[in-house]
């Protein structure tokens, strides 16, 4: 398996983008502005998306994705998420108001774009890749991802505060390879931190001690003006653990 980091920023400036992925050349996981560099032959590759959750940097270029590409594609592009995020897409966005309903176009029984609800735990195996939605504990249902090809795994956190549940379920992963995880505010936001439930460095580094395996860590989701800052503090206290700031177009092969 091969994962591209098209977006990995919390907020958008010249070169930064928000959250997406590129898993192979026919699945998204997460569809933030990231989405938008690809070709219209990358982007009418995109069979799967999965979403950690609702949040639009999150979700962003999927009504753009389908009314792209949806009639130059021979079959719907399936959004995988909890059927709450489902639930938001249909309430707030394919609605007719914000963005037309593309599961009824052109009509009900030949969309461009179906659901497919997923459940914590649940693994979607796609041409013998794994994709299991891992738990998260956000302001909002989400999800993180742990994709396996059999040989390596990776494990994407998504958007999420403390989480007992989640550093159990990766602990369990005897191939982990890679680690991917937030951290959205700097330690002088830590009231927000805990408000708007993301970490920040001093929450991480208490996450991290639950982790027992080896892991190369990247972090992803930092605030376009806070991320010297908040580096510095996550190698600060989390030295031990050498994380990297995740990177535009950066690629994970396992």
């Amino acid at each position: 398996m091969k994962l591209k980091t098209l977006g990995c920023s919390g907020g958008i400036s010249r070169d930064l983008r928000t959250t997406s992925f590129l898993l192979d050349d026919d699945i998204l996981i997460d569809a933030g502005t990231g989405v938008g560099d690809l070709t219209l032959e990358e982007l009418r590759g995109i069979d799967h998306i999965f979403l950690t959750h609702s949040h639009l940097d999150h979700i962003a270029s999927i009504p753009f994705l389908v009314d792209t590409v949806g009639f130059l594609r021979d079959i719907p592009v399936t959004i995988h998420a909890l059927p709450e995020t489902l639930d938001a897409l249909q309430q707030h966005v394919f609605n007719w108001i914000i963005w037309p309903d593309f599961r009824q176009i052109p009509d009900r029984d030949d969309p461009v774009m179906i659901y497919s609800p997923i459940k914590v735990g649940e693994t979607v195996e796609l041409q013998g890749r794994k994709i299991t939605p891992l738990p998260a504990n956000h302001i909002v249902p989400a999800v993180g991802y742990h994709l396996d090809s059999g040989q390596g795994s990776l494990v994407f956190s998504g958007d999420t505060t403390t989480c007992d549940a989640l550093w159990e379920a990766v602990n369990r992963i005897d191939n982990l390879r890679y680690l991917i995880i937030e951290t959205a505010f700097s330690n002088l936001d830590l009231d927000l931190a805990v408000l708007s439930k993301h970490l920040c460095p001093s929450l991480l580094v208490t996450e991290l001690a639950k982790l027992q395996r080896p892991a190369e860590m990247f972090i992803t989701h930092l605030k376009p003006a806070e991320i010297r800052v908040t580096m510095k503090q996550i190698l600060g206290c989390a030295a031990a653990y050498n994380p990297k700031m995740l990177q535009n177009n950066l690629v994970f092969e396992f």
